[in-house]
């Protein structure tokens, strides 16, 4: 009795600790952002999260109850949000004999937990109804792999209409060897994730924005949004007093207008 018990103790501290390993990225055909431990894998697809509990019955568990606790720490103790999901809004199911698949109703919901998850340093999955974890991530370099992934999926959707109307607002011209002159535009409604425009030297594309685009690192002094391109482009813009600037690969661009 008393070595089950400490052999339960083990077995729990074990699975309390965080997955200490590294994230990272696959691309196309199948772009998902994973981290991988020795008993544990969780990858965040395009719509879509595959959680592989260190055991079967684990998996069992999280079906038969519908619901998981999604929980997001700024370090090991300290909780800053959540979100539970369960048969309101998502669908919870074991694919390939093993891994569970959560598939969440709005699309809202999945790019807010793919802000947190970039933003955060530890990530908790736990029971629904109870204090106990399923898995615990390390969420260090989470950010870069989220950024790939929106990137990437979004680089598979529909070209951009080539008749799309030029930004309306602040003009950033500049850079080294060639010139360019940039806008861009935030859409206010909306009907997926590319919810801006971004325009260089006249030429329009879709982008995401991201405000979060740091993730646990601190944003540089008047850091206003990150805009990623479906080209897989990246501008930074800043705003600090009355200077307005944008930052495109390792060129600065400054208000024109």
């Amino acid at each position: 009795m008393k070595n089950a018990f400490l052999s339960g103790c083990l077995l729990f501290c074990m699975s309390a600790a965080p997955a200490l390993a590294e994230w990272g990225f696959s691309g196309a055909p199948s772009p998902n952002a994973f981290i991988q431990t020795n008993n544990m894998t969780l990858e965040i697809q395009c719509d879509r999260i595959r959680f592989a509990p260190a055991g079967y019955e684990d998996s069992e568990d999280i079906v038969n109850k519908q619901g998981l606790s999604i929980r997001f720490m700024k370090d090991g103790a300290t909780e800053v949000g959540s979100f539970q999901a369960g048969q309101g809004n998502a669908t919870l199911q074991i694919v390939d004999n093993y891994p569970v698949e959560i598939v969440f109703q709005d699309a809202a919901d999945y790019q807010f937990i793919l802000d947190q998850i970039a933003a955060n340093a530890v990530l908790n999955l736990s029971m629904a109804d109870q204090d106990v974890s399923y898995g615990i991530f390390e969420l260090s370099g989470s950010g870069k792999a989220i950024r790939s992934l929106r990137t990437s999926c979004g680089s598979s959707a529909q070209a951009i209409d080539g008749n799309m109307e030029a930004p309306e607002g602040v003009v950033y011209c500049g850079g080294g060897q060639v010139t360019r002159q940039i806008e861009y535009q935030v859409l206010d409604n909306a009907q997926d994730q590319w919810d801006a425009i971004v325009t260089v030297n006249g030429k329009s594309m879709r982008a995401m924005t991201a405000y979060s685009y740091f993730g646990n690192a601190p944003a540089p002094q008047g850091f206003i949004v990150a805009l990623l391109g479906e080209d897989q482009s990246e501008f930074l813009v800043f705003k600090d007093g009355n200077a307005n600037w944008l930052e495109y690969g390792d060129n600065q661009y400054n208000q024109c207008n």
